[in-house]
C-alpha cells in the first residue's frame, strides 16, 4: 500500500520560514521586527545623544528604517541586499558600539543566498568590504575606524556560508519532496491500474458468461424449460459472483480499512472456473502439475490469465476447445492455453485490454507472456511467472 502524504513528509530538511519564497505571509515580517527590536535600545541612545553627534543619530536612524526593506526581500531578494548595504554603511563606519547597524544587512545577506540571488550577495559584500572602511576613515580621520568594518565585512562572509548551507538544505528539501511526489504518483497510477485489470478481468467473464447462458435459456426456454432454468440458476450464480468480486476489488479504494475483502481467486479457483465455462458448451481440459500451491500473488495472475483466455476463446474465437495446463520448469510457473478458435487476425496480435492486461500481469511479477499460432489453428497463450516472485531479478 503505498505510503500516505503524512507518511512520506521529509523531516529536518526545512528551511528557516522566512527565507522562503513561497512561505506564510507573516513570516515576511519576522526579521523586520527582529532587527527593530534589537537595533531600537542602540537608536534611543543616539538619540539622546544627539546634540553631540547628529551625524550618528541619523545614520543610525537610516539603518533602522532599512530594516523594513527585508520585508521585500522574498520577492526582491537581489536589490534589497544591496539597498541595505548601502543605507548601513554610514552607521557602521560612525559607530563604535555593538555592531547592531550591521543586523539588517546580516538578515538581507542570508536571505538573498538561500533566494537564489548568490551574485548579487557575494559582489555586494564585495563593495561593502572596501566602502565600510573607507566610510569610516573618511569620515572619522582615525585609521583605526577601518577595523571595525573589516571585521565586519569577515562575519558577514561566515554569514554567506551560512547562507550557502540553508540553502543547499532548501534544494535537498525541494529534491526530496519532487522524489516522494513522484513516488506517490507511481504508486497512485500502479494502483488505478491494477484496479482496472481487475474489474475489466471480473466484468468481462462474468458478462459473457452471462449473455452465453442467457442465450442458451432463451433458446430451451419452450423445448426443454429445466435446461433453461439451470441457464437461468447459472446467470444467479455468476452474477452473485461477480458482484462478490468487484466488492472485494473496491474495497480498496475505502480509506478506512475496514473493508469486507474477499479472498482473491488462485488456482484453487481455476476448476471452479473451468466448469463453468463447460457448463456452457465449451470443451476444456485442464491440468495442473505443480509439486505445490503457488504464492498469493502468483496464484492470483494465474487465475486471471485463464480467465481471460477463457472469455476470449468462447467469446471471441468461438472455439470449441481450449486446453489449459500449468507444470514448473525449472524454477517458472509455465502456463499454456490452446485453443482452436479462428486464432489471430490476418497473423498478427491485436493487443486489447485483455491481452495487454495478461501481459502487465506477467511482467509485473518478473515473468514474460506471449502469443503464437495453435497448429491446426487457433490461439496459444503462454505466460511464465516464477516461482518466487520476490527473487526474480
Amino acid at each position: 500500500m503505498p505510503l500516505s502524504p503524512r507518511d512520506e513528509t521529509p523531516v529536518g530538511t526545512r528551511t528557516p520560514p522566512w527565507t522562503d519564497r513561497e512561505g506564510p505571509r507573516g513570516t515576511r515580517w519576522f526579521p523586520v521586527v527582529v532587527v527593530a527590536l534589537l537595533q531600537l535600545p542602540g537608536l534611543l541612545i543616539a538619540f539622546f545623544d544627539a546634540a553631540g553627534h547628529p551625524l550618528t543619530a541619523v545614520a543610525m536612524l537610516i539603518a533602522f528604517l532599512s530594516s523594513g526593506l527585508l520585508a521585500l526581500g522574498r520577492a526582491h531578494p537581489g536589490p534589497v541586499v544591496v539597498a541595505i548595504a548601502v543605507l548601513c554603511v554610514p552607521a557602521i563606519a560612525l559607530t563604535n558600539g555593538p555592531p547592531l547597524s550591521a543586523l539588517p544587512l546580516a538578515f538581507a545577506v542570508v536571505g538573498a543566498v538561500v533566494r537564489g540571488a548568490r551574485v548579487w550577495a557575494w559582489w555586494t559584500l564585495a563593495a561593502f568590504a572596501v566602502a565600510a572602511p573607507l566610510a569610516a576613515f573618511l569620515l572619522t580621520s582615525r585609521p583605526t575606524s577601518i577595523i571595525r568594518p573589516l571585521i565586519l565585512a569577515l562575519v558577514l562572509v561566515l554569514l554567506l556560508g551560512v547562507g550557502e548551507a540553508l540553502r543547499n538544505r532548501r534544494e535537498r528539501f525541494r529534491e526530496v519532496s519532487r522524489t516522494l511526489a513522484a513516488r506517490r504518483e507511481a504508486a497512485a497510477e500502479a494502483e488505478r491500474l491494477r484496479i482496472a485489470r481487475e474489474l475489466h478481468d471480473v466484468l468481462a467473464h462474468s458478462l459473457s458468461q452471462i449473455s452465453v447462458q442467457a442465450g442458451v435459456g432463451l433458446h430451451l426456454f419452450d423445448t426443454r424449460p429445466e435446461k433453461a432454468r439451470e441457464s437461468l440458476e447459472a446467470i444467479k450464480t455468476t452474477s452473485g459472483q461477480a458482484l462478490e468480486e468487484v466488492r472485494g476489488v473496491l474495497g480498496f479504494l475505502r480509506s478506512d480499512g475496514y473493508a469486507d475483502r474477499s479472498p482473491e481467486p488462485d488456482v484453487s479457483r481455476i476448476p471452479v472456473l473451468v466448469e463453468t465455462y463447460r457448463r456452457a458448451g465449451l470443451e476444456v481440459t485442464y491440468e495442473n502439475t505443480l509439486p505445490h500451491g503457488a504464492s498469493a500473488a502468483t496464484g492470483h495472475a494465474l487465475y486471471r490469465i485463464v480467465q481471460e483466455s477463457l472469455t476470449n476463446a468462447g467469446r471471441h474465437a468461438q472455439a470449441q476447445h481450449v486446453d489449459i495446463r500449468i507444470a514448473e520448469v525449472d524454477g517458472w510457473y509455465v502456463l499454456t492455453i490452446a485453443d482452436d478458435g479462428r486464432g489471430r487476425p490476418d497473423d498478427a496480435v491485436t493487443e486489447g485490454k485483455g491481452m495487454l492486461g495478461m501481459r502487465e500481469r506477467a511482467e509485473l511479477l518478473g515473468g514474460r507472456f506471449g502469443t503464437r499460432a495453435t497448429d491446426g489453428g487457433g490461439l496459444t497463450v503462454e505466460a511464465r511467472l516464477p516461482a518466487r516472485p520476490a527473487e526474480a531479478a
